[in-house]
């Protein structure tokens, strides 16, 4: 690999630890970024580089998470668990299931979620501690650790975004306690598609441990900007984000090809 084409891997490496940290989304920089530099790479192994490398940053900022604010570890420590198993049934189906088949779903998915946000000003800007409900709890576990994570093993892009959602949607937390609980569930979901596809030998080991460095870097950077900016700072992100995977995935329907 030339040294052009690695240095914007790299760098395209710590944006999305940086992405990732604040609200997720980090798949929307870096898969993209690998595709177009190795076109003729398999799509599992795409994947299953991306995942070392993000796995990386999740956990770091998952770290940073923990020790400066309070997690809610009976709703993320579960989930988390859950994430794991059903990630790497996702990544085990990753070859099996079209792209074409479910980016339609996604993005009305995606749609709804910007929509929601937009009419909700209020929405994971402050905390909702009645939302809290033993039923919203287990409802919060099953979407998160059960149907996102198999998501994320199947193609990922947007996962921590959902996550955040989730927990904010369901559970009442704020954009920076939801965020937080996101990165320790997507750490779960990032460990369980790595394995498979590691398994299976669909990792680049030496271009992944390079790309994780500079994703820990940027995911420790973005952890902190969202703690210290607060609740409001994410949302902004969130909406960003939402709109640009609306955006790519849009193309990537209708235009591209």
């Amino acid at each position: 690999m030339d040294p052009l084409t690695l240095t914007t891997l790299l760098t395209a490496a710590a944006m999305a630890g940086w992405v990732d940290a604040v609200v997720g989304g980090g798949g929307l920089v870096l898969l993209p970024a690998l595709l177009v530099a190795a076109p003729g790479v398999p799509l599992a192994t795409a994947l299953g580089t991306n995942k070392l490398a993000a796995i990386s940053g999740t956990s770091t900022a998952a770290v940073t998470y923990a020790r400066r604010t309070k997690l809610d570890w009976a709703v993320a420590g579960p989930s988390a668990g859950l994430a794991v198993l059903m990630s790497g049934l996702g990544a085990a189906l990753a070859g099996a299931v079209p792209t074409g088949a479910y980016r339609p779903v996604v993005l009305v998915v995606l749609a709804s979620v910007a929509l929601f946000v937009l009419l909700r000003p209020r929405l994971g800007v402050v905390a909702q501690p009645w939302r809290r409900t033993p039923g919203r709890v287990v409802a919060a576990v099953a979407v998160a650790g059960a149907g996102i994570a198999l998501y994320d093993g199947l193609i990922g892009p947007g996962t921590g975004t959902f996550l955040v959602l989730a927990f904010t949607a369901l559970v009442g937390a704020d954009f920076v306690h939801g965020s937080a609980m996101a990165k320790v569930v997507n750490a779960g979901t990032n460990l369980g598609a790595l394995v498979v596809f590691a398994a299976s030998g669909h990792v680049w080991w030496l271009l992944g441990a390079a790309m994780a460095v500079c994703n820990v870097a940027g995911a420790a950077l973005g952890a902190r900007m969202a703690l210290r900016r607060g609740s409001g700072f994410v949302r902004v992100v969130l909406l960003v984000v939402v709109l640009a995977l609306v955006g790519k995935l849009g193309y990537d329907q209708w235009l591209a090809g």
